[in-house]
């Protein structure tokens, strides 16, 4: 138990509740301070813990046991009297008990949260330096997170991106921004294919073409929480104009990432 004034706190309140309710006591009768003691432990639990919590019980059990004395002295008293001071033992150590191991246990949980966080952070910075696109939906379909690539490649502002769209919403922007390399009359259909591709989830990769001349590879993955992992890898410089023909199918193969097509190439050059 580290020692400050929250470890400090209960045993300091008890005693400091114990002194007016026997001076009190001495002018009018004076109701007993064991529920007030109580209170003082439960709160010392929630400030420091359990062992303070403990340490305030003992003070606590002990200032009961002297403030009995002091109204009834050493021999004015039964072995019943000693009951409520029996129950106040039982319900001062068993708060104690609960309200330490509580605190305990939800420091900690904030303290598995912090770190959560903070690996979080640590991977959204690190997504954020890749030049592949990545998107993380949830099982609505709402866009969690999306990566500094993403945005870049279909000029999403920071406000949308941050403003968790949906992603049909983010689909339409790439539309009405002119990223797609297609006709005006095929935008309806690939945007309608691409949803379902997300529906569907884990569905065979295609390739993007953008307006400015790059190749996106287009991956959707099924997340065990129902939603979604979009990748858009740039695949442009896979296959070269300057390359010879007969390497042409070569360097197709590489955009599969299964590498089936690979596998398949290989086996005919030999």
């Amino acid at each position: 138990m580290r020692f400050g004034w929250r470890a400090i706190s209960g045993p300091a309140l008890t005693a400091a509740a114990l002194l007016p309710a026997m001076l009190l006591d001495r002018l009018v009768p004076a109701p007993s301070p064991a529920p007030l003691f109580v209170g003082i432990v439960a709160l010392a639990g929630a400030l420091a813990g359990l062992a303070s919590a403990v340490t305030t019980a003992i003070v606590a059990v002990i200032g009961a046991a002297l403030f009995f004395l002091h109204r009834h002295g050493v021999s004015g008293h039964g072995a019943a009297d000693l009951v409520p001071l029996g129950l106040l033992a039982v319900t001062a150590f068993g708060t104690a008990g609960i309200t330490g191991l509580m605190r305990e246990r939800l420091l900690g949980s904030f303290a598995a949260e912090r770190r959560s966080h903070a690996t979080a952070a640590r991977l959204s910075a690190a997504l954020d330096k890749v030049d592949i696109g990545i998107v993380l939906l949830d099982a609505e379909t709402r866009a969690e997170f999306i990566n500094r690539a993403f945005r870049d490649y279909f000029a999403v502002p920071d406000e949308i991106a941050d403003a968790k769209p949906p992603f049909i919403a983010l689909m339409y922007h790439g539309r009405d921004t002119g990223a797609f390399e297609l006709p005006e009359d095929e935008l309806g259909t690939f945007i309608a294919q691409r949803m379902e591709m997300v529906r569907v989830g884990d569905a065979p990769p295609i390739n993007i073409k953008l307006r400015n001349g790059e190749v996106l590879r287009f991956v959707c993955t099924a997340l065990r929480d129902g939603g979604r992992m979009l990748s858009y890898t740039p695949v442009t410089d896979l296959v070269r104009h300057t390359d010879a023909p007969a390497s042409a199918d070569y360097y197709r193969s590489l955009r599969d990432p299964t590498g089936r097509k690979l596998i398949r190439y290989l086996r005919a050059a030999e």
